[in-house]
């Protein structure tokens, strides 16, 4: 019988390891309530430069202003791609990270959210959760995913189920 390799038994190892971790710390944070918050939203995206080359992605940095149950600002860096001039209209796909300040749901502090979506042909595929362990001050803790709409006129809202630690 063939021995397993070292690599098999470093994955098998790190995986158990990342198990028993999270379940200690599932059993010490108390239980997590889950919420919901909605609102609304204004964007300035200022370019950064990038893509006029074909060699490089357009990017991006972006200043929010949060309104409704979430109330505060972020500032974001993005990556964007699309189709050429000549392909069809409303595809593309776009990688960020973005800082949120400010009060959810009563409690203050700051997180990070990451975001990986596309959009083929107008169809949006949205990827925007809370990067684990970036939540500070009363929002230690937090998980969750927000999904953006973006309405008629360009008014952007937003939409976050997240969970935050009961016991804070």
């Amino acid at each position: 019988m063939k021995k397993p390799s070292f690599m098999v038994v470093a994955v098998a190892t790190f995986a158990l390891w990342i198990s028993v971790a999270a379940a200690q710390q599932n059993t010490t944070r108390g239980a997590a309530r889950t919420m919901h918050a909605s609102g609304s939203f204004e964007i300035q995206m200022k370019t950064q430069g990038g893509g006029a080359d074909g060699k490089t992605f357009p990017r991006y940095t972006s200043d929010k202003q949060f309104h409704g149950d979430l109330e505060g600002t972020s500032v974001g860096e993005m990556l964007a791609s699309g189709p050429p001039p000549s392909g069809p209209q409303g595809s593309g796909g776009y990688v960020a990270m973005e800082r949120v300040t400010g009060k959810l749901g009563g409690r203050s502090g700051s997180f990070t959210l990451q975001h990986s979506s596309s959009m083929d042909r107008g169809v949006q595929q949205q990827n925007i959760t809370v990067v684990p362990e970036s939540g500070t001050g009363e929002l230690e803790g937090l998980q969750g995913k927000m999904i953006i709409r973006i309405e008629a006129g360009g008014k952007h809202f937003y939409d976050f189920d997240y969970t935050l630690p009961a016991s804070h």
